[in-house]
């Protein structure tokens, strides 16, 4: 448990930022049903989850129509203030966050995401999903049928994901 926390200090992130990519059509229906457990049910959606085995299974199975990656603090930080929605379609403020959590607002909130300290679902009423635009700028996607590693938009990012929804935000 000591090196458990001791890593957390060190500043590794304990969750991913995964964003759907390819729509569904003809896609085979455990990956379909994959992609639904995420709660990625469209393209340009956005959740995050926790750096776990079972999920980066999930991730592996679905690597072909999304994409993901270890977001920073002010990512989850801007994304959260930006596109968060609670039940109701009501923007996600600082006070919002302080009535239905127990965090002082969007940033503990964000700092606790990142270290894989609570998830999204914490905050009662909070919508999982993200909204985001398709990416801006002249790269776009950069070719939804190829790997990143190859130019293109799918798989694992790492910190990539960051500049990436920086461009959907």
């Amino acid at each position: 448990k000591k090196q458990f926390i001791h890593r957390r200090r060190e500043g590794i992130r304990m969750s991913y930022l995964v964003v759907r990519v390819r729509s569904d059509i003809k896609v085979r229906h455990d990956i379909k049903k994959t992609m639904h457990s995420l709660n990625l049910t469209k393209v340009n959606h956005a959740v995050l989850v926790p750096k776990r085995p079972e999920i980066l299974g999930m991730l592996t199975k679905a690597k072909d129509y999304i994409t993901w990656g270890e977001p920073s603090t002010e990512t989850v930080e801007s994304l959260i203030r930006e596109r968060g929605k609670m039940v109701g379609d009501v923007s996600i403020t600082d006070e919002l966050v302080k009535e239905s959590s127990e965090f002082k607002g969007i940033k503990a909130l964000a700092n606790a995401i990142v270290s894989g300290d609570t998830e999204v679902k914490s905050v009662s009423n909070m919508k999982r999903v993200f909204r985001l635009h398709p990416p801006r700028g002249s790269k776009g996607w950069g070719g939804i049928k190829r790997s990143f590693v190859i130019g293109g938009a799918l798989g694992n990012r790492g910190d990539a994901i960051n500049s990436l929804v920086e461009r959907m935000l």
